[in-house]
């Protein structure tokens, strides 16, 4: 029997929304919290501000309750955000944000998986940063690695995705495989990212020579 495939815009014609907590194995060991200063200054860009905001309610009322029903008119207003039963609405359009980036996920027309935990930015999520904001990423897991195990460990993830690369694979597969591995999600990005670099860096120079 098919389950029939419930689309974020829906959950804005119930008044009153059910939140319940999202637990990922693959994720949850290695997230951040909503309410962190790696969400606000990492995620923010790519969220954008009411959907943070709203990550960052629904964190604070999950922590008392896997499950809780909120007023969709009054966390609009919370937010500073209008509030209509229609797709084109802010508050609409703040959930279906939190979808299409993995934050939540429906489960029903008026119920609302929301992680309590947020992932580390991908290879391609950090490209899309600023260049100043992309400098403080690689500075902020320089110093989350700071033993020297973890030091060893981002060192050999960088070796392998320079190897990956070289051989031809794609940053994604690169960072997918990294994760097959057993790298944090945070350190797999940043060895990608470094892996590019030293990739372009080497073919730019080759074809200067």
């Amino acid at each position: 029997m098919s389950v029939a495939v419930v689309h974020p815009e829906t959950l804005i014609r119930a008044s009153k929304l059910h939140i319940t907590a999202w637990n990922d194995k693959s994720v949850d060991p290695y997230g951040h919290d909503p309410r962190s200063a790696y969400v606000e200054q990492f995620w923010l860009s790519t969220l954008g501000p009411s959907t943070t905001w709203f990550l960052r309610v629904c964190a604070k009322k999950l922590d008392s309750s896997p499950n809780v029903t909120i007023d969709l008119a009054d966390l609009a207003q919370t937010l500073g955000i209008g509030y209509r039963k229609q797709a084109n609405s802010a508050m609409a359009r703040t959930i279906v944000r939190a979808c299409k980036f993995g934050m939540a996920r429906p489960k029903s027309v008026d119920t609302l998986a929301v992680r309590q935990r947020i992932p580390p930015l991908t290879y391609r999520q950090l490209e899309r940063l600023p260049a100043s904001l992309r400098r403080l990423h690689e500075e902020y897991v320089i110093t989350d690695v700071a033993n020297e195990y973890v030091n060893d460990n981002r060192r050999r993830a960088r070796r392998l995705a320079l190897g990956l690369v070289e051989c031809g694979d794609s940053p994604d597969n690169a960072e997918q495989q990294l994760g097959h591995w057993q790298f944090q999600p945070s350190v797999a990005a940043d060895a990608v990212r470094w892996a590019w670099k030293q990739h372009r860096h080497t073919n730019h120079s080759t074809k200067i020579a």
